[in-house]
Order: structure tokens, then C-alpha cells, then sequence
């Protein structure tokens, strides 16, 4: 009759346990799993200082838009490498004031435009040089950074110019358990001031937050939640918990005396 009395109460706790749980760590817990959510559409990147951009341009014949590209060399080891020194591709820094310097068309402003944007304004003016060019230009610097209750913490680079907050945090390993996920913290820096966001990943509208698509240099960081910071504790004075440990023996020999 006492170990029956006993066992009530635990199993109560642990329902109890289980239950809190299961809220602070499913994603999207309010949409149903027929349901549906509109996203909105995510907006290209923006190029801004300190971007490096790779531009390329070609042609129906090659000769009329060599001069628009930087010029390759081969170095000792037989690799092929470009003026300003990266492998096989053209690179350009954005400056400061937001400028490349371009090969015919000297220095142009680049920042304040997407991808769209630039590559349409390089074609009107190399046009007036070559036929028909067509000029391909990416982003060689996109990196985003990843801290706090991940598996796999670190800077990333992002291959193409679109990520989702959800595949930035897959590529980190997705959040172990004791990462809060209703309290993911964003950094942006826009027009050189850090800008701050949080996203609660329990709901479906995080799906819509004005942060939701990543840009270049962003940081995410992940909270640690309680448990986390209350093991770190135990780790640091090892007497905290044997003192837990024997409080919760003396609950349970009360027990068994009732």
C-alpha cells in the first residue's frame, strides 16, 4: 500500500514533466499538421560595404566582353588565379562609400541594389560596348554566424543568396534540448547600426517574421534554457547537487514511513 501511494505521486510528476516539455520544445505547436500558412516572398539581398562580389561576362563571342572581365593569370603551382587573387573567379570588394571598381567602366556604386538590380545596370552599360552580354553576378561572401544550444556552432557560408532562418539552424545541427525556442535572437547590422529580433519557433507565424529570410553577416544565437543553466551550476559546485540529491531521498522516505 505505501509503494502504491508512492508510485501516484511520481507518475503525477512525471505526466506533469512530460507535458512541459512537449510545449517548450515542439516547433509549431499551433497549426495543425493538414493546415497551411501563406509566406510571404523573400526579398533579395542587398549589396552593402564590405561585400565581395563575384561578376562575370560573357558573349556570343567571347573577344567583344573580355575586356569586362578581370584578367587571369597562372600562378607557379598551375592553378589558375585571378588579378586580386582569388581562384578562377573575378572578385570585386565593395568599398566604403559602396563602390567596385569595373573593368572599361571604372568606378561604380553598387550598394543599395539586389542582385536584379545590378546585373540589369551592368548589361544597359556594357551594351554600349558589346552585343547581347550577359553578365552573372553572385554574392562570394555570405556568411552567417550560429551560437548558444546548437549541435554544430560556427560561421557558415551560404552558397546561393537565400536562406531561411530553419535551414541556417539545420545546417547548425538544429538546437539540442535545452535551446529555448521561443526566444531565438537575430543580429542584423543595417546602415551600420545592429538591429535586434527575436522569433518564438513554436508558432507557425515565425514563418512570417520580417527576419525569417537571412542576409549577409547575420547572427543567430539560442538561449540556453533553464535546465541548462541549472546543470552548469551543479558542474561548478558539485554540493548544490548532493544537496538536491538528499532533499529528494528525504521526500521519498517520507513516503515509504507514511
Amino acid at each position: 500500500m505505501k509503494t502504491r501511494n508512492l508510485i501516484i505521486p511520481i507518475l503525477a510528476i512525471l505526466m506533469l514533466m512530460s507535458c512541459g516539455s512537449r510545449k517548450n520544445l515542439v516547433y509549431f505547436q499551433d497549426e495543425p499538421l493538414d493546415g497551411g500558412v501563406l509566406m510571404s516572398e523573400p526579398k533579395q539581398i542587398i549589396y552593402k560595404p564590405d561585400d565581395l562580389l563575384t561578376i562575370n561576362v560573357s558573349a556570343l563571342d567571347p573577344d567583344t566582353v573580355k575586356p569586362f572581365n578581370l584578367p587571369v593569370v597562372a600562378n607557379n603551382s598551375g592553378s589558375v588565379t585571378s588579378a586580386q587573387g582569388a581562384v578562377q573567379v573575378q572578385t570585386y570588394l565593395v568599398d566604403y562609400n559602396g563602390n567596385i571598381n569595373f573593368p572599361v567602366l571604372g568606378k561604380l556604386k553598387v550598394s543599395g541594389l539586389n542582385r536584379t538590380e545590378l546585373t540589369a545596370f551592368l548589361v544597359e552599360r556594357i551594351s554600349e560596348y558589346a552585343s547581347n552580354p550577359i553578365v552573372n553576378v553572385r554574392l562570394a561572401n555570405f556568411t552567417i554566424t550560429i551560437l548558444g544550444e546548437v549541435s554544430n556552432r560556427g560561421t557558415f557560408t551560404i552558397e546561393d543568396e537565400r536562406i531561411t532562418l530553419l535551414e541556417a539552424l539545420g545546417l547548425a545541427g538544429d538546437l539540442t534540448i535545452f535551446g529555448k525556442r521561443k526566444n531565438v535572437l537575430l543580429i542584423r547590422e543595417i546602415d551600420g547600426k545592429k538591429k535586434f529580433a527575436k522569433v518564438d519557433l513554436t508558432t507557425v507565424n515565425a514563418v512570417n517574421s520580417p527576419v525569417y529570410y537571412l542576409q549577409q553577416n547575420d547572427v543567430i544565437y539560442v538561449e540556453p534554457n533553464n535546465a541548462r543553466i541549472r546543470s552548469s551550476t551543479y558542474n561548478q559546485n558539485n554540493g548544490v547537487l548532493i544537496s538536491a540529491i538528499g532533499t529528494l531521498t528525504t521526500i521519498i522516505a517520507v513516503f515509504l514511513v507514511k
